[in-house]
């Protein structure tokens, strides 16, 4: 694997940028079905359909890489009935969003485990994987049973695996074994809902993001609310560690 050099370009200019890397926690679906009287299942349909406009607004203001968390490591003790709903809900909307996409020059790419997910779902990711590959455009990272200690722990094994010398461990040798090994640093990480944790989410990607927590739940968050998230972005002045 190769680390993508865009990786180490960081910015402290706090007055012009765009975010890079944007990654996002999509919280609050159950509560948004639940204050309209609807079904918990209603609010996740809801929440994916939000999807799609939100990566053509990120797109259109110039982000690079937008990362998605849409279902982590421990989701799987929900009720079994909302687990799924969401994974058929996931397979419908990866079969019928992926040509759209592709044709917007998107490149899609999975984060995470495969091994608990149904053959459908992972056919349906590995297809969107393979159809957008060659594409330019933003990369969508798609975090699917992910969690960011798993993905530490089997970095670790590959390292292993590969025989690489304890004194050839460096952090970028470690980082060219993550999910995101070809996807650079997060510069910002939303999280929408009113919740003010990360939930175990790219816990090394995110070393030194600005994160930003908008109180609004997912499946009303695009357009004025992308723009409220970068002004506070374009607030901060990220030193990584440095004096300025």
């Amino acid at each position: 694997m190769t680390a993508n050099p865009e990786a180490s370009k960081r910015s402290t200019n706090a007055t012009t940028d765009v975010p890079h890397h944007v990654a996002i926690i999509m919280d609050g679906n159950g509560r948004w079905a639940v204050s309209r009287g609807l079904d918990v299942s209603d609010g996740h349909q809801a929440g994916f359909e939000n999807l799609q406009r939100v990566v053509a607004d990120f797109a259109k203001r110039g982000v690079r890489y937008l990362t998605m968390f849409a279902f982590s490591t421990e989701n799987w003790d929900r009720p079994e009935s909302e687990v799924n709903g969401i994974l058929e809900l996931a397979i419908a909307v990866i079969a019928h969003e992926a040509e759209q996409l592709h044709e917007n020059g998107v490149r899609i790419k999975h984060l995470g485990r495969i091994e608990r997910l149904s053959t459908e779902l992972r056919e349906e990711l590995e297809q969107a994987v393979d159809l957008t590959a060659g594409n330019t455009g933003l990369t969508l990272g798609i975090a699917f049973d992910y969690g960011g200690r798993a993905e530490i722990v089997d970095a670790v094994k590959s390292l292993l695996v590969d025989g690489v010398a304890a004194e050839d461990i460096s952090e970028e040798k470690f980082a060219e074994y993550l999910y995101t090994s070809d996807m650079p640093e997060v510069d910002l990480m939303i999280r929408t809902g009113g919740d003010y944790r990360i939930s175990n989410f790219l816990l090394w990607q995110t070393a030194y993001s600005e994160f930003y927590f908008p109180d609004v739940l997912w499946p009303d968050f695009h357009g004025e609310h992308i723009d409220r998230a970068f002004e506070s972005f374009n607030e901060r002045q990220r030193r990584f560690g440095k004096r300025i």
